[in-house]
């Protein structure tokens, strides 16, 4: 929502202060298509050369990932601490053989199926589960396991921030590609110097509308919509640092409440659970699971 607030207000504030100080948009709206043909066109080209596919689709849903926001929620959170409570207290009473059908086949596990959202996230699943799987093989040093899922984290968040990052580039990139249309258009000006100086105005003007153009883009849509991106990127991060805090926590010998309750003063504080909420959630599970 405030993604879109700002753009309308940029648009707004840019074009409005142009037009009250005199300005002619006939100008601009005549030489748009093609300076945004040159600038915008450049600009895509130069992110599918600097970029590999799995960037490149990372910045085709990262405006919709922008907008969105962090796709975790508060009830998520809770969700996960609820899980990974389940599962280091299954381990810590029943032992390693009671956990080893929930992680071997977690699509089939009556802890798992009771979080579907987070049974669609591929690296949550795989990650917890990895991570436990560790543990049943008797890799039980808590500072080992930290350093290898501190590994798996720092992998997966480098990964996540290539799309932010190849738009950030191109946002960079965007005044340098304004300039050049801006060269280009003075080229064709110098071609008809023997016009009349009001034509060659015209031709100037339009020349310099490439220079607004790369500038504008740059500064005012798409290097916000990347640091935007990154923030995304970075909360969503948080969701798979909170499995390490937790699972880190029970291999110090903690028990499965304590553990969950450090991983909960890891949550993002607008999405964080209060103690009561998630000591309510745990008490809610149902004994069998």
């Amino acid at each position: 929502m405030f993604q879109i607030i700002g753009i309308v207000m940029l648009f707004a504030m840019v074009f409005g202060s142009y037009l009250i100080s005199g300005g002619n948009l006939g100008v601009i709206t005549h030489a748009l298509p093609h300076e945004l043909m040159a600038i915008g066109g450049a600009g895509v080209a130069a992110l599918l050369i600097g970029n590999s596919l799995p960037v490149i689709k990372g910045v085709a849903g990262g405006f919709g990932k922008a907008f969105a926001g962090p796709k975790w929620k508060s009830s998520d959170y809770r969700d996960l601490l609820s899980l990974l409570f389940q599962l280091t207290k299954t381990m810590k009473s029943k032992g390693v053989i009671a956990l080893e059908s929930h992680i071997e086949r977690p699509g089939e596990s009556s802890i798992f199926s009771r979080y579907p959202k987070i049974m669609k996230d591929h690296f949550a699943v795989d990650f917890i589960c990895d991570t436990l799987r560790m543990m049943t093989m008797n890799l039980e040093d808590p500072h080992q396991v930290e350093d290898a899922m501190e590994k798996q984290l720092e992998k997966h968040h480098h990964e996540a921030l290539g799309g932010a990052g190849a738009l950030q580039n191109m946002a960079d990139a965007l005044p340098a590609l304004g300039i050049v249309a801006a060269v280009l258009g003075v080229i064709k000006t110098m071609g008809s110097i023997t016009e009349p100086p009001e034509v060659l105005g015209g031709m100037i003007g339009s020349a310099l509308v490439g220079t607004f153009l790369g500038v504008f883009l740059a500064y005012g849509l798409v290097g916000p919509i990347a640091t935007r991106l990154k923030g995304v990127v970075d909360e969503e991060g948080a969701f798979y640092r909170i499995i390490q805090s937790v699972l880190v926590a029970h291999l110090h010998g903690n028990a499965a409440q304590i553990s969950v309750e450090i991983g909960r003063g890891s949550v993002p504080s607008p999405a964080q659970p209060s103690f009561l909420e998630l000591e309510e959630a745990l008490a809610n599970i149902p004994a069998e699971a």
